[in-house]
């Protein structure tokens, strides 16, 4: 009896340790989810060593309160080198590329244009590009370069600042990208400062205060990366939005009323240039249809001991593809690199197939001007001749070779492609034309 009282209350005493045990392991469990939570938080609001004023553009101010982020940050003015078809090295697209020398011909463009660094240099390679010397290019230019864009247009009115001509200001430029183009100083909350895209979504119905934190993952990205141009004699910079962000809706938005950039300097067709479209081009995208922002891939999320941050080194996503493409994509480095790069030369290819095609074109024109073909008997051709080479541009001027949009880039190089053998054609039966009129007569 004495034995099965002294086993009672061994068991009660197991049992009790047990119990104690277990809610010392939910307390501590608890305390360290705490301490977790806590330490998210001060990621999220960290301690504020200095208060960033509403105007402060000092990337380095900001880093006081947001050193990982700063640090990352600071990166953009590092060379990482080339990748295939880009990277943050510069070099001549002219040399690389030459047909670009004469389907330019007459444009700035044909003279000096070269591979983007990071977004440290946004101001002072556009002080340093050839461009600026040749043409007196407005105020508007600064828009996407320089983070006092935002003081000026406050201080000088939206008008005057885009018509002011850009070397009357480069002076008073000092930073490129800053984190005020894209954070609230108090809140960190993430903003758009630049009127062309709020004027474009504005003209589609669109309140980008009411955009998710995914959708501005994005919209902070097409403040600049986007096609663009100058209206009106106040050189108002303007999103060709107003129909729609693919090719033939811009097309169309120029075409209403005829906008043009310049006159090529072989062929006489009223031109367009495209700036570099990425945004119009990702809209496209099965990642677009998937949710997937250009920051989760160009400023993915990366830890930095128990905190998740943006890494704020934009930069290609070869250089990075676990953080990058990893997260969603569960297959090797080696075979997303491949994939990639697939994508890249079969568009290297048609890109360079519709140079030829056009060039081809050029000549054909040139020919047909030479045996006195007319504008009025070419204006069908130079209508060719440009959409073609809207098309080319809005390619090749867009920064992925091909890869925001695999699907899109093909079919708009086919079309491309279609055009110019059509302008070619064209061109060459007004030269027979010619010629068999001469010999009747």
């Amino acid at each position: 009896m004495k034995k099965f009282k002294i086993a009672n209350l061994s068991l009660f005493a197991l049992a009790g340790l047990l119990l104690v045990t277990i809610g010392l392991t939910f307390a501590v469990a608890a305390l360290l989810m705490n301490i977790n939570d806590r330490q998210e938080e001060e990621a999220a609001f960290p301690l504020q060593v200095v208060e960033i004023p509403e105007g402060e553009i000092d990337p380095a101010v900001w880093g006081l309160n947001f050193p990982v982020q700063y640090d990352s940050f600071s990166r953009t003015r590092e060379n990482y080198g080339r990748t295939p078809y880009g990277g943050s090295e510069p070099y001549s697209k002219l040399e690389r590329f030459p047909a670009m020398v004469r389907l330019w011909a007459g444009y700035a463009f044909s003279r000096d244009h070269n591979e983007d660094r990071g977004h440290h240099y946004s101001q002072i390679d556009q002080a340093n590009t050839l461009r600026v010397e040749l043409v007196s290019q407005p105020g508007a230019c600064i828009n996407c370069h320089s983070g006092e864009t935002p003081q000026l247009i406050e201080e000088m009115g939206w008008e005057t600042f885009n018509s002011t001509p850009y070397n009357e200001l480069r002076d008073d430029l000092h930073f490129g990208s800053v984190c005020a183009d894209c954070h609230d100083p108090e809140t960190m909350a993430l903003r758009l400062t630049r009127p062309g895209l709020i004027n474009a979504l504005a003209d589609q119905g669109i309140n980008w205060e009411e955009a998710s934190r995914q959708e501005m993952r994005t919209y902070v990205c097409a403040q600049c990366h986007v096609e663009y141009y100058f209206q009106g004699e106040n050189k108002l910079l303007t999103f060709p939005w107003s129909q729609g962000t693919t090719i033939e809706d811009i097309e169309a938005h120029y075409d209403s009323y005829g906008f043009t950039d310049w006159t090529h300097a072989e062929t006489g067709a009223p031109m367009l240039k495209m700036q570099h479209p990425e945004y119009e081009m990702w809209t496209t995208s099965l990642h677009a249809a998937s949710g997937v922002s250009c920051a989760d891939c160009h400023m993915p999320y990366v830890r930095e001991g128990s905190v998740k941050v943006s890494d704020h080194w934009v930069r290609s996503p070869l250089e990075n593809l676990n953080a990058a493409c990893q997260t969603c994509h569960r297959v090797s480095e080696e075979d997303l690199y491949d994939r990639v790069i697939t994508i890249q030369n079969r568009t290297a290819l048609l890109l360079h197939d519709t140079e030829n095609a056009l060039l081809a074109a050029i000549d054909t024109i040139v020919g047909a001007k030479n045996a006195g073909a007319t504008d009025e008997e070419l204006a069908n051709v130079y209508a060719l001749h440009r959409a073609s080479q809207l098309r080319w541009d809005f390619v090749s001027s867009e920064n992925s070779t091909g890869f925001h949009s695999p699907q899109e880039a093909a079919r708009v190089l086919a079309l491309a492609i279609d055009y110019a053998r059509q302008a070619q054609l064209s061109a060459l039966q007004i030269t027979d034309s010619l010629a068999t009129t001469a010999v009747n007569d």
